[in-house]
């Protein structure tokens, strides 16, 4: 398993480096040449500035069982397609239940926007959002480790009696 991160306009890089670390896993920052990326104890991959460029590159790495940070909803949806576990920056798992459901609603305010629907700012950021996102992530990766453990103990079960 490797922690992804959409580093680009991510508030919270250093929370998932701490939280990968404790686990002993990868973390990989991507990010565009606009958005530069260097934090001890992740590795960051730079690509061409460009729509979607970030988000194309951060799928085509990704894996099944991999966590992917993002804020993206489209990038979301790829990354559940490939049976990635996106999360947000708020501690919210994105899953198949609920991307249609955002992706829509990404497209109505974009409609909206087009016509000239002014929306409120988005609030600073609270130290309760990112306690949400460190608790969300921890728990995500505790829970994928000891399914990797589970079948391990399975696999091992199915040698022995064969």
């Amino acid at each position: 398993m490797i922690v992804f991160v959409d580093a680009d306009g991510c508030p919270v890089i250093d929370i998932t480096i701490q939280i990968a670390r404790k686990f002993g896993k990868e973390c990989i920052l991507v990010c565009d040449t606009s958005h530069h990326f260097e934090r001890v104890g992740a590795k960051t991959i730079i690509v061409a500035k460009g729509t979607d460029s970030v988000d194309f590159k951060l799928v085509n790495m990704v894996s099944s069982g991999d966590v992917v940070i993002t804020q993206d909803y489209g990038l979301a949806a790829m990354c559940l397609a490939k049976r990635a576990i996106p999360v947000d920056q708020n501690g919210r798992i994105f899953n198949d239940e609920n991307i249609n459901g955002l992706l829509y609603q990404r497209d109505v305010a974009k409609r909206a926007r087009m016509m000239g629907k002014k929306f409120k700012k988005i609030p600073k950021r609270s130290l309760e959002q990112d306690r949400a996102f460190e608790n969300t992530l921890i728990a995500v990766i505790s829970k994928r480790i000891k399914l990797i453990h589970e079948m391990r103990e399975e696999e091992q079960i199915i040698k022995i009696t064969d």
